[in-house]
């Protein structure tokens, strides 16, 4: 069956009252982007508080609903058949039809749910429902009318044309990208940033990142691994400003000057003063982590209250309460997850002490850091002057 639109749902959108329309046209915006790279020419306009792709000629069908099923504030998406507005008996003989090519199996029950916007149309919306509702009835005795729960849900919407769909595939729901300013992304080779990335992004927040390479320790593909990573989330979150932070120095400094059993903390704090640098200087309002309590020794609750003294910008830790095995399922269900399992280390797994300590004293990491006053400035300003910067789409 060639459908010749696509009926856009969103959900939380429909209460923003007087702002609703600057998130529209923030998901008009995002599903344009989105549809930019599918096969085909697509139309995308919003009205009567309905927002609508049309197809123009030929066009991917599987990648054109792949692709509006990453775009966050979109609840369903109902393929939709346009019909000429010729006359009701006409209409009557296309329900018949639609029917007839969408579903084979006919015993099925259903139900009839017609929309007039053209008030000049000479049926009321009751009169649609019965009159096709009789149609079906008459061409397929076999099905029965459910007007609870029906198999089959026929939407008709009477406008300049008629509009017939009878199925919602599921999007992701949650908030047009960049309705709600953006963050910095602390992202890692791992399994849970991504995931904090994603579930950040659905909220309306736009994203940059910063990773921390430590060459020779961290291979080149240890970073394209994290490149990749930051692909599959933009694929959702829209494009993405990565900052690929040299991190050796810093971190062998760390190891020479404080004692091992803190080196974790340590080097997480100013991972966390680097990537607050890049925020400030880009008009972030937080930084995103994908810590969960108690997960390893570096998120105890002490260990993240010594993380969040250096930081005068809010963190989000949109995992915080998560378990290993919820984390996974939304990587799964992303396509992170494979990406991040494949054995390439990143710069927080190389320089783990045998024995971290797992109850920071605040006093007592900031006595340790003293031992660092003579060079660390320098590191950390080197590190940031020569950060490459790659956009990722």
């Amino acid at each position: 069956m060639k459908f010749h639109s696509f009926l856009i749902k969103y959900g939380e959108i429909g209460i923003k009252g007087k702002n609703r329309y600057m998130f529209e046209d923030a998901l008009v915006r995002q599903i344009r982007y989105a549809l930019k790279e599918v096969d085909g020419e697509f139309s995308v306009r919003k009205t009567h508080g309905r927002v609508y792709v049309d197809c123009e000629g030929d066009y991917d069908y599987e990648e054109t609903v792949e692709g509006l099923s990453r775009v966050f504030g979109i609840v369903g998406i109902c393929p939709v058949v346009r019909l000429a507005n010729t006359g009701f008996e006409q209409l009557k003989q296309d329900i018949v039809a639609y029917v007839e090519e969408r579903y084979p199996k006919k015993d099925q029950t259903f139900k009839v749910e017609a929309r007039r916007s053209n008030k000049h149309y000479p049926l009321n919306s009751m009169e649609i429902n019965c009159a096709l509702g009789e149609a079906v009835l008459e061409a397929f005795p076999e099905m029965k009318v459910d007007v609870h729960t029906p198999d089959i849900l026929l939407n008709v919407e009477v406008r300049e044309e008629i509009y017939v769909y009878s199925e919602i595939i599921p999007g992701p729901g949650g908030m047009p990208v960049g309705t709600n300013g953006s963050a910095m992304l602390l992202l890692s080779g791992g399994i849970d940033s991504p995931v904090a990335g994603y579930m950040t992004a659905k909220r309306g927040v736009a994203l940059e990142a910063t990773y921390f390479h430590a060459p020779p320790y961290t291979s080149e593909r240890a970073k394209e691994k994290v490149v990749d990573l930051a692909k599959q989330v933009a694929s959702y979150a829209g494009p993405i400003k990565l900052h690929v932070v040299n991190f050796t120095d810093i971190q062998l400094y760390i190891y020479e000057k404080c004692p091992h059993e803190e080196l974790t903390i340590i080097m997480r704090r100013y991972m966390m003063k680097i990537a607050e640098h890049f925020a400030r200087q880009n008009g972030c309002l937080g930084l995103i982590t994908g810590e969960s309590i108690g997960q390893v020794a570096s998120q105890t609750m002490q260990s993240l209250a010594a993380t969040n003294a250096v930081c005068t910008f809010p963190v989000y830790r949109p995992l915080i309460g998560f378990d290993k095995r919820e984390i996974v399922e939304i990587a799964q269900k992303i396509d992170t997850y494979e990406t991040s399992i494949q054995p390439f280390e990143d710069c927080c797994t190389i320089f783990v002490a045998k024995h971290p300590v797992t109850r920071p004293d605040l006093g007592r990491i900031e006595k340790s850091e003293l031992n660092l006053r003579e060079k660390i400035d320098e590191l950390v300003k080197t590190a940031v002057e020569t950060a490459e910067i790659l956009q990722i789409h």
